[in-house]
């Protein structure tokens, strides 16, 4: 049992992470907090950073967005959020108030997807969130189901009344709940049930007919050898690289889990053939997670339970935009040795929402929160390189110094070159002495959301250097954000201006 020993000594990290994750936390803290010996943390450590799902800052040790992934796997998998999010959507949509889906988690009950009014006062409730059953209208919904309704009037905080219904599977058992949520300021609890009740009904109605329907894509068969397939063990290719430091079985069992997130859960040859692991390292990796409450038989089959939601879920799923691409900046200017910034267009101009200056006696000063004209800039130009080319016809170009582009035609063509090249290279023409090369952010769809750059004196890199050494360099960061940004908000997040600026503020 050394495997399954080795997982839920990582496991055992993350949940003391997980519960204070604003609070620093370094080796010596995790080995009071676990109980672990200080080997056994700094090689869980190593290992989960590897991995992705921790980030070291300096002696600190903090959560990092991958770690999503494995909430993912139990959101996907369920079925329930994805089933039940359009019309819960639709619902908020037509009452104007917050809707909640949350589920049952042992003695209380676990958001999975909130959709959310912006108000002044408003619901803070995060995905991942868990709540005491007796305390909110969804626990109370799912503690009597036989009830066809639930009231909160204030029992969770002063101030905020909810109203929830449970939903039932095709079987009749209550699998979840669906919650309106208010203000007192804007609704009694009475009059918030009048308000909401006949439409919630209406919409559980709706979702309950959603899980009858069969699940779009079928399980597939099972093999008789139950053998790697499919999927590759890349653990076995890190503790190659990485030595005693890498803890092989606490990866494979972390990619069991991730593998077990699929509708209807997954048999062990299903996890096997994903992973690429032996059948009997799978086994291990099960029922180590089945006695820590993250997994359930259902008959052959495995499920994730909401308890992996615990992971650190709640805080990642809340990071603000500058918050997921700080920790990237700064890993890209202790590389390069230079000034590097995010910024996002906002109608003709580029705001910064975040930046790492480098430490010289001569730097570049800008700050968060700083406007620059687009056409200028070098993240501008990558920003402008994503919208129609009509749009560009508006923007009025006038000199900032003797290098900058005089007209709109001359921006066009060369806003026409940095789609093709895929990056912008800005030489003096916002300010004498100053060069910045800038590469998109995209999101899952492909459309720039953000740009990242480098800026430096004229002094200390030519173009050609700029472009030689440290282009595949930005390259890399800004794979980075987008695959982080993706974890946060999700593969197919817009970036929507007005929300990205909101969240970087």
């Amino acid at each position: 049992m050394e495997a399954a020993g080795t997982l839920e000594r990582g496991l055992a990290v993350l949940r003391v992470l997980a519960d204070d994750p604003g609070r620093p936390m370094a080796a010596t803290g995790l080995v009071r907090a676990t109980g672990l010996a200080r080997s056994a943390v700094d090689r869980v450590l190593a290992t989960l950073t590897h991995l992705g799902y921790l980030r070291l800052d300096g002696r600190e040790v903090r959560l990092a967005p991958r770690l999503m992934e494995l909430g993912e796997a139990y959101l996907a998998g369920g079925g329930l959020r994805d089933a039940l999010s359009p019309p819960a959507a639709r619902l908020a949509e037509e009452l104007d108030e917050s809707v909640s889906l949350a589920v049952p988690d042992g003695e209380g009950v676990r958001f999975i997807a909130q959709f959310t009014r912006r108000r002044t006062m408003s619901v803070a409730f995060r995905v991942g969130d868990l709540l005491p059953v007796g305390r909110c209208a969804a626990g109370l919904a799912l503690l009597d189901p036989a009830a066809p309704w639930a009231v909160d009037d204030q029992l969770v905080e002063p101030g905020l009344v909810a109203v929830a219904v449970p939903v039932r599977d095709p079987d009749g058992r209550a699998v979840g709940a669906v919650s309106v949520v208010s203000h007192t300021s804007r609704h009694t609890a009475d009059g918030l049930r009048a308000h909401a009740l006949p439409r919630l009904r209406a919409t559980v109605t709706e979702m309950e007919t959603a899980l009858a329907r069969p699940p779009l894509s079928a399980h597939r068969n099972e093999g008789s050898d139950g053998g790697p397939a499919g999927g590759v063990d890349r653990s076995r290719v890190a503790k190659q690289e990485l030595g005693a430091g890498y803890l092989q079985s606490l990866a494979r069992g972390l990619a069991v889990m991730v593998a077990l997130g699929r509708p209807g859960g997954a048999t062990l040859a299903d996890a096997s053939r994903a992973t690429g692991q032996p059948r009997a390292t799978v086994r291990r990796a099960v029922q180590a997670l089945e006695r820590l409450g993250y997994v359930a038989a259902r008959g052959t089959r495995f499920v994730l339970l909401p308890k992996v939601l615990e992971l650190g879920y709640a805080h990642l799923s809340g990071l603000p935009f500058r918050a997921v691409v700080q920790p990237h900046l700064n890993d890209l200017v202790a590389r390069v040795h230079e000034s590097a910034s995010v910024a996002v267009l906002s109608g003709e101009d580029i705001v910064y929402l975040a930046r790492r200056p480098t430490r010289r006696i001569m730097s570049v000063d800008i700050t968060v929160g700083t406007r620059f004209p687009a056409y200028a800039t070098s993240m501008g130009r990558v920003l402008l390189a994503d919208l129609p080319e009509e749009r560009l016809d508006a923007i009025a170009v006038k000199p900032l110094s003797s290098h900058t582009i005089a007209t709109t035609a001359e921006l066009k063509t060369v806003v026409r070159q940095v789609a093709a090249d895929g990056y912008a290279l800005v030489d003096q023409e916002l300010e004498e002495g100053v060069r910045s090369l800038a590469v998109p952010i995209r999101d899952g769809s492909g459309r720039v959301v953000a740009a990242v750059n480098v800026a430096t004196h004229a002094s200390r890199a030519t173009p050609a250097d700029l472009v030689r050494d440290i282009l595949p360099e930005l390259r890399e960061t800004a794979a980075r954000m987008a695959a982080d940004l993706a974890s946060v908000h999700g593969p197919a997040w817009n970036g929507d201006l007005r929300e990205v600026v909101r969240l970087g503020r």
